[in-house]
């Protein structure tokens, strides 16, 4: 970023409705960008946090009182005249009906993926809608396979978890008895990508698994190891690229790397890692602030946990235990 153009701290509130929907505004004509969309927020005065001034700035533009938030990006953007640091906070209730107060020409409710079509879409807010539109709060990492194991059992484990909201996957068979490349587990994974597609979810493959893999994928999740050994990111952006991360390095190797969202863990005690201590909520929270995008929360979590994950900085909660096929 220039240091030589004004900085400022800005808290964004991402105003989210009962169907899913998220709240742009359009910005006053009397100011920079008019009437360009952008999500509502303003801000963050000095000694105020950005909490309260989440609070003030949206009691101020849109007449309401937010009761149900949790931290969720931070992250840099810079304009031609300005640098800003946007604190997003998702934004789940609140009190009052929302609506321009101070001169905006419009607040409408959008799907994220047709917001961000929009002609006069404000950029900072253009990777924010992406990872809400592409990104679910559930992650579901495939279970161990076998080549004896039933393929009508991986159609029900992808149903069972599409039913329980997961619309992102991963196919990774890291233990896979005649190796991660083999022909069968080929035809797998194909599978799984059908399956998949045919109920509207995306399929990630890890990167555990041939490069030559890659591309019939919807993204691919970097192992840590593999990550580090990359000098650029490795796919188009219209794919998703996630890391998996263990700590302050990983996270910033991922941002090097221009990765679309990290998994940080393990969080919690986790049968895949019995041997290693669990970094906790408080060392979670501490790491995600810093990831300038969407990170979710791994290591002995369930859909149960990820009101506790959100109010801690995480997008949502990735598993595999979890969403294991229920007999």
């Amino acid at each position: 970023m220039s240091a030589t153009k004004p900085f400022l701290n800005v808290a964004v509130g991402v105003l989210i409705n009962a169907t899913g929907e998220v709240l742009l505004a359009q910005r006053p004509r009397d100011k920079s960008w008019p009437d360009w969309w952008e999500f509502p927020g303003g801000k963050i005065e000095t000694g105020e946090t950005a909490l309260a001034a989440l609070g003030r700035e949206l009691k101020e533009e849109l007449g309401i009182q937010i009761t149900t938030v949790s931290p969720w990006v931070c992250y840099d953007y810079e304009y031609p005249k300005t640098r800003v640091r946007l604190a997003f906070f998702l934004v789940t209730a609140w009190d009052g009906e929302p609506k321009g107060i101070e001169g905006q020409q419009g607040v409408r409710w959008f799907k994220a993926e047709d917001a961000a079509t929009l002609d006069k879409l404000l950029p900072a807010s253009i990777a924010p809608l992406r990872w809400l539109s592409e990104l679910s709060a559930l992650y579901a990492i495939s279970p161990a396979w076998h080549p004896e194991s039933d393929p009508e059992e991986l159609s029900q484990y992808v149903a069972q978890a599409i039913q329980r909201g997961v619309r992102l996957f991963q196919f990774r068979q890291p233990q896979w008895p005649t190796g991660t490349a083999c022909p069968k587990l080929k035809r797998l994974f194909e599978h799984m990508l059908a399956l998949c597609h045919a109920q509207g979810a995306k399929l990630l493959i890890n990167s555990v698994h041939p490069k030559a893999w890659w591309a019939a994928a919807d993204g691919v999740q970097l192992r840590a190891a593999d990550a580090i050994l990359l000098e650029e990111r490795p796919l188009a952006e219209s794919k998703l690229l996630g890391v998996s991360c263990h700590h302050l390095g990983d996270i910033l190797n991922a941002r090097r790397l221009a990765a679309d969202f990290m998994l940080l863990g393990h969080v919690q005690a986790s049968s895949s890692h019995p041997n290693e201590s669990p970094m906790g909520w408080r060392k979670f929270a501490e790491l995600a602030a810093q990831a300038s995008r969407p990170v979710y929360a791994i290591g002995g979590l369930s859909p149960a946990d990820l009101e506790v994950a959100q109010a801690h900085h995480a997008h949502g909660i990735a598993a595999i235990s979890a969403f294991k096929l229920s007999q």
